[in-house]
């Protein structure tokens, strides 16, 4: 009965969080569509304006990493209190960053753009779409720390059900402003900003009223002195390992660009089986760093290894699963887009090869993302992600495109392999149990 009970719980957790990640790689998929009809400049526009607004994700989703370690651990402990100072605190920094981003964005967005590319009728139109969506910041700041407290009192549907509406709205405001339909102007990139603006306020203010129903109620003693020595070794050292696994994530893409044309266009066309894949089960790692942390903040550390194991094994079953899936179908999923058959090729024999790596990065997402970062011991993962992409991921694909001259199903394959090194790290960490540690309220 305990088993099933705890596999009912993982599921709640995990289900819900798989699903909004695949939504919103679906419906980045249909704004990429709409806005590819309006021209190359737009296009390209949309695309630089997402690297700027990309590494604000990067910022804000470490805090909101930390914020999940402090409230899960503070809700084991039922300490009431220090939860909600934990919330308030990771709620003030992410508001601080996300009003400078967004004076940034505002003031001076086509210098910011000018940073990304030369040519200035993109630029330009660039920094017209940052202005605009530099306005979703404080929004998306407000919705990462509430859905964090929501997942971790196990209401994980509500933010499912806020992204479903912000993601509705987010689609039918793109079609009526950037095309100018049911009477309204056509604005075109304008447009687009203006819809995304939009929808992140909607979603904003379904998880406040979601929050604002459900949050903890009860009187409890006043916490102590906060600890912000504690709360920085947590936070520096992923703010750290995110900003150097986007860095390594721009090297790997020039890397496939100076391949080719064919070798890029082909890895593009993979991006949607990616993210996808990776969302059906990234519900995992949420699922581990919540439960996990709530084991580890009751000073059950026995039963918080037991259920790692647990998370590790339907993790791999999963993965399996999926990658042959991935597998089998590649060469259908090439059906669907006009291109030259040298590129579907390429694309299928990139897909066999993601297939081959996909369980190692699930289980690296689980024990890295989830396990170990639940004891608050973040410094861990960010040594093993620098090891595995700085120590070899990116020196292994330099040498295989440019010494060994491989073609790119194989450069990704071998620069891949630094999921197997993480993965190995990650799993000694794991069964010497150092990364089991109880934060102080």
């Amino acid at each position: 009965m305990k088993e099933q009970s705890f596999f009912r719980t993982v599921c709640a957790l995990a289900i819900p969080v798989a699903l909004q990640s695949m939504l919103q790689a679906s419906f980045g998929v249909v704004d990429q569509v709409m806005i590819g009809q309006l021209g190359a400049v737009e296009v390209a526009a949309v695309g630089l304006a997402g690297k700027f607004t990309g590494i604000f994700n990067v910022v804000i989703s470490a805090v909101g990493a930390v914020a999940g370690i402090m409230l899960s651990q503070y809700i084991g402990q039922k300490n009431a209190a220090a939860t909600r100072r934990s919330l308030a605190v990771n709620l003030r920094v992410c508001v601080l960053l996300a009003a400078l981003f967004t004076l940034a964005g505002v003031a001076v967005p086509e210098r910011i753009m000018g940073l990304y590319i030369n040519d200035s009728a993109t630029a330009e139109t660039a920094g017209r779409y940052l202005a605009i969506v530099s306005g979703t910041f404080l929004p998306t700041a407000g919705v990462t720390m509430l859905s964090a407290y929501l997942r971790c009192i196990e209401k994980a549907s509500l933010p499912l059900y806020a992204g479903i509406a912000s993601a509705a709205v987010n689609t039918g405001l793109n079609w009526i402003l950037i095309f100018g339909k049911l009477g309204a102007p056509a604005l075109g990139v304008t447009g687009a900003a203006l819809a995304t603006l939009i929808s992140q306020l909607v979603y904003f203010v379904v998880i406040l009223g979601m929050y604002a129903k459900y949050r903890e109620h009860t009187e409890s003693a006043p916490a102590g002195p906060f600890a912000w020595g504690q709360y920085l070794s947590m936070l520096l050292p992923l703010l750290v390992s995110e900003c150097m696994w986007v860095l390594g994530e721009n090297v790997y893409a020039g890397i496939y660009g100076h391949l080719g044309a064919a070798a890029t266009a082909g890895m593009t066309l993979t991006n949607p089986v990616q993210s996808l894949a990776i969302g059906a089960l990234c519900g995992l790692s949420q699922a581990a760093a919540i439960l996990i942390g709530k084991r580890l903040g009751d000073g059950d550390r026995d039963m918080a290894y037991r259920e790692a194991r647990k998370l590790l094994f339907y993790g791999w079953v999963g993965s399996m699963l999926l990658s042959a899936l991935i597998a089998c179908t590649g060469h259908w999923y090439v059906r669907i887009f006009n291109v030259d058959p040298g590129i579907k090729a390429l694309t299928v024999q990139i897909l066999t090869a993601y297939a081959v790596v996909l369980p190692f990065k699930v289980l690296n997402m689980i024990v890295g993302s989830g396990i170990l970062r639940s004891g608050g011991k973040t410094k861990y993962v960010m040594v093993i992600d620098l090891v595995g992409t700085w120590v070899f991921g990116v020196p292994m694909g330099l040498f295989a495109a440019f010494v060994y001259h491989w073609t790119i199903p194989w450069v990704y394959l071998t620069l891949s392999l630094e999921e197997c090194v993480r993965l190995a790290i990650s799993l000694v960490v794991f069964e010497r149990r150092s990364w089991m540690n109880q934060l102080k309220a």
